[in-house]
């Protein structure tokens, strides 16, 4: 099964199952680890990102202090002060180091993180065997989203290294052979949704985060969407136009931000004897015109559409049109910024406890993004999926598809 496939409640499962499962998982972290130098695994490049050795690390210790700690009879954590290191913004399991300061942590070193890492693994493998079915299937919750916590983190381990890796004037190669994904520009170009009420949100008892919840019913349409998603032949178009100095174009906070931080193309383009080129996962690459957008923000995405007389579709009409097959690249190129506010589903509750800290907090002032990208792990996409940033940040594989309201 895969790592984040939901572990039926129906049945009783053995300690095998679950180890296939949770290793399946923990060696993932460590292939996306593994071409990264010791002083790779360090860098910080901006507060919103972190180390690569602060990513293992955290993970582990999210195992340690919300599995073993609480449920494995007799274990000790495996150094005191850890948690505080690692924790990153559970505010109820205890004090935290400053995010914007992890960079600062010379020691513990990637090895040290490496040992932490297979006294945990060998830790949580005992624990299952020596635990019972019916025990082990009382866990199943905390288990799934503990799978799909690392998975997460297995994508910021790409987007937080590439921008390290952007910041280099001798631009890097995370890995020499990868390649951008094909994408697909079948069918119409716009997919037309009619008036109707749906319901929106996780409907099954199949895996999902709190913030997928409840399912309610809301009106869409009427309304197009792209069914492609918009290509750097477009956006430079954009560009050519002088999108980036149309104050007319842009929300307020953007154009401020865009002029502060000197934007005039996507994160990681660069401009080099006349011609535009990218920094990717294999190191710097000449713009593919067709492929799609790539690092682009809220505000800039935006942007773009009210250049293009067109929209941002809601996380309403994007989940609607996804659910139906009516959208190309929908899942694993660039998330997909959308207009809908991160905001609580109507009826809304957390969970109880310091895992209740996961998302609900955060519902303020970010932005709903759709779909799944190029850096997202296997069996970690689904429809209802709610993704959230705030609307400058633009180093996560970020891109759009436009709606149209007509006139």
């Amino acid at each position: 099964m895969g790592a984040a496939t939901r572990l039926s409640r129906d049945i009783n499962f053995v300690a095998s199952k679950l180890r296939y499962a949770f290793l399946k998982v923990r060696n993932e972290t460590e292939r996306r680890a593994a071409p990264l130098s010791p002083e790779d695994q360090l860098v910080q490049s901006m507060p919103d990102a972190s180390p690569a050795k602060w990513h293992r690390a955290h993970v582990t210790w999210f195992w340690e202090q919300f599995l073993l700690d609480g449920h494995a009879p007799g274990y000790k954590v495996y150094h005191p002060d850890y948690a505080y290191l690692f924790n990153s913004y559970y505010v109820s399991a205890g004090p935290r180091h400053a995010r914007a300061q992890r960079g600062h942590l010379t020691r513990p070193g990637a090895d040290e993180v490496t040992a932490y890492r297979r006294h945990v693994d060998a830790a949580v493998i005992k624990f299952f065997s020596g635990t019972s079915d019916e025990k082990l299937t009382s866990l199943v919750p905390l288990l799934e989203v503990g799978f799909n916590h690392e998975q997460q983190h297995q994508e910021l381990m790409l987007t937080d290294i590439l921008h390290a890796f952007a910041q280099n004037p001798i631009p890097p190669a995370y890995d020499a052979d990868w390649r951008f994904p094909a994408s697909t520009t079948s069918g119409d170009a716009w997919t037309t949704l009619t008036e109707g009420i749906h319901t929106i949100g996780h409907q099954s008892d199949s895996f999902h985060f709190d913030n997928e919840k409840p399912a309610h019913r809301a009106l869409v349409g009427p309304v197009k969407l792209a069914r492609n998603l918009v290509t750097n032949r477009e956006w430079l178009a954009f560009m050519e136009a002088g999108g980036y100095e149309e104050a007319t174009l842009w929300l307020m906070d953007g154009f401020a931000t865009a002029a502060r931080e000197e934007w005039q193309a996507p994160g990681h383009w660069r401009k080099i004897d006349g011609a535009w080129r990218v920094m990717t996962l294999a190191g710097l690459k000449p713009i593919d015109l067709d492929a799609p957008v790539c690092h682009v923000s809220y505000y800039e995405c935006d942007a773009f559409a009210r250049w293009s007389g067109k929209h941002l579709p809601t996380e309403m009409e994007w989940e609607v049109a996804a659910r139906a097959g009516q959208l190309n690249d929908a899942f694993g190129i660039v998330w997909q910024w959308t207009r809908s506010s991160y905001a609580a589903y109507p009826g809304y509750r957390a969970i109880e406890g310091a895992l209740g800290e996961y998302n609900g907090k955060f519902m303020i002032n970010q932005l709903v993004l759709r779909g799944s990208s190029l850096a997202t792990p296997d069996d970690h996409s689904r429809v209802t999926y709610r993704n959230f940033f705030y609307p400058h940040h633009r180093w996560q594989f970020t891109g759009l598809r436009l709606a149209d309201y007509g006139s």
